[in-house]
C-alpha cells in the first residue's frame, strides 16, 4: 500500500506473485545495488545487466551500475536508447541489440576487479530492455535498462514481450523508490 502525501488517499498496488520480492527493496535505507540485485534475480540476468538511471537537468545520470556513475550522463538530445526511452515514454525491447546502431561508450567502462588479478569479463549486449520511470504526473524521472551481455547472440535468450511488461509493472514502482531517488 501507498499513501499519497497530496490527497491523504492510500492505495493498493497488486503485483504478479514473481514481482513480489520487489516490495522489499522500495522503502527506505535499500541501495541501487540491493535494488538491482532484486530486479536481476526476477529478470534472470546478472546484476551487471542492470542499469538505473536518474533524470535531472536534461542527462540521464547512472545510479547503477555504480563504477558508471563517475562516467560521465547521458544527455537526452544524443542518440542514445536511453534518451530516446525517456524522450520517447515508450518501453523498447531489441533482441537483436548487437546489430542496433548505439553508443558503446558505456560498455567498455571497466568495474573494479575488487582486488583481484582477474579482469573482468566484457561481453558486448545482446539483448536489451529499456523502459521510462515515469511519476505519477508521466513525467520521466529516469530509465531502467535490463540487458543480456554475451559473446555472441545466440548465448543470450531473448527477452518476451512478458518479460517488457513485467519492467513496465516495475518501472511504475520504482519512481518513488529512495534507491533512485537519493543516490
Amino acid at each position: 500500500m501507498t499513501q499519497n502525501k497530496d490527497h491523504g488517499l492510500t492505495e493498493e498496488i497488486v503485483l504478479p506473485e514473481h514481482l513480489l520480492p520487489l516490495g522489499s527493496v522500495l522503502g527506505e535505507g535499500v541501495s541501487a545495488l540491493d535494488l538491482c540485485m532484486v530486479l536481476a534475480k526476477i529478470f534472470r540476468v546478472q546484476y551487471t545487466e542492470v542499469a538505473l538511471m536518474r533524470l535531472e537537468a536534461g542527462l540521464l545520470h547512472f545510479v547503477f551500475p555504480e563504477h558508471l556513475r563517475t562516467s560521465g550522463a547521458i544527455p537526452l538530445s544524443s542518440k542514445a536508447v536511453a534518451a530516446h526511452t525517456a524522450l520517447s515514454k515508450k518501453a523498447e525491447i531489441f533482441n537483436n541489440f548487437a546489430r542496433v546502431k548505439h553508443a558503446s561508450i558505456f560498455e567498455t567502462v571497466k568495474p573494479e576487479t575488487n582486488g583481484t588479478d582477474e579482469p573482468a569479463q566484457l561481453a558486448p549486449i545482446q539483448k536489451l530492455m529499456s523502459v521510462p520511470i515515469m511519476d505519477r504526473d508521466l513525467a520521466v524521472v529516469g530509465v531502467i535498462q535490463i540487458s543480456r551481455k554475451a559473446l555472441d547472440s545466440k548465448f543470450a535468450q531473448d527477452f518476451s514481450r512478458e518479460d517488457l511488461h513485467d519492467l513496465e509493472l516495475a518501472a511504475g514502482l520504482l519512481a518513488t523508490a529512495p534507491a533512485l531517488l537519493t543516490n
